[in-house]
């Protein structure tokens, strides 16, 4: 999937019937039918509103689109795979599944670490070490968590066309013409991964929540979930501020961690799934040209895939 300022695209390699004829693709198994590209258009809600571009707010409005179009790309991603005549997923099964998703996350990456750190917070000497073992627990979480994914047999081709988005924007920012070959000669690693963003999300929480103390628990828990959205509108700033910066050293330095994250999700991709990444560039380069864009228009592309 590619997100431009006015159009966002996915490209799908289809599997050919046969593939799919008794039973859905094996994890390690690649389609080899033909690309199917689809493209839409993008007005974002940052653009008609001049108060939604004012700083942390338009993180968290720009996150929220984000996930949008994430969604809806899976969505699209999942129904190409099925057998030919067999009905899409429907909206009310796909909705359901993004809410236990987002539920999941909710529970699993907020409320659980101040629920075990909460436990021993007799045994603590202050609040802002209840703070830092809350968010030691959840920084634990978040990387077993991702450890274990990237473990799974099932996800091992979802990273590598998570690398080949990375390798493909690389080489497009690097003036070279798009082509699968010259794409893989990049790193699957990119400064703008959602990956990165994540984990500046884990240290923003700390600055967020320290001043909270240690509240009764149900102020914990209520505070961790009404605080998600000022702790990703600030490490959108974060990602932002080291996206204009990232030719630094300082900057290079600080975005190291997250940088090196990402070899959890992403793996070296094949040359066929470059052209698949190839693909939904191009069709967002047919309708628009970023090196003509103003400024103010890129607001909300820093986490890109």
């Amino acid at each position: 999937m590619m997100r431009g300022v006015s159009t966002w695209a996915v490209a799908v390699r289809k599997p050919l019937p046969d593939q799919v004829a008794d039973h859905g693709l094996e994890p390690d198994e690649a389609p080899l039918g033909d690309v199917e590209v689809r493209s839409f258009p993008l007005v974002s809600v940052l653009r008609r509103h001049r108060v939604l571009r004012w700083p942390i707010i338009r993180g968290v409005v720009a996150l929220g689109e984000s996930l949008s179009i994430g969604f809806k790309a899976l969505g699209i991603s999942a129904n190409a795979q099925l057998p030919e005549g067999e009905q899409d997923i429907g909206k009310g099964t796909w909705g359901g599944t993004v809410a236990l998703a987002v539920g999941l996350a909710v529970g699993l990456f907020f409320v659980l670490p101040a629920g075990l750190t909460s436990l021993v917070k007799d045994d603590l000497p202050g609040s802002l070490a209840f703070v830092l073992v809350e968010k030691l627990v959840r920084i634990t979480i978040f990387l077993g968590y991702l450890w274990l994914i990237s473990r799974m047999k099932d996800l091992q081709r979802v990273f590598q066309y998570h690398g080949a988005e990375h390798k493909t924007i690389s080489c497009y920012e690097a003036g070279l013409e798009l082509t699968p070959e010259n794409a893989r000669r990049f790193t699957r690693l990119h400064p703008r991964c959602g990956t990165s963003f994540l984990l500046i999300v884990m240290i923003v929480a700390i600055v967020v929540f320290a001043p909270l103390g240690t509240p009764d628990w149900y102020w914990l828990f209520l505070s961790r979930i009404l605080g998600i959205p000022i702790v990703a509108g600030l490490a959108f700033e974060v990602i932002k501020l080291f996206g204009r910066y990232r030719r630094h050293r300082w900057a290079q330095v600080l975005m190291w961690p997250g940088m090196q994250l990402q070899r959890l999700t992403t793996r070296e991709p094949d040359l066929a799934q470059l052209a698949v990444a190839i693909a939904a560039m191009a069709a967002v380069l047919e309708v628009e040209r970023p090196g003509e864009t103003a400024p103010e228009e890129l607001v909300g592309l820093e986490v890109v895939a």
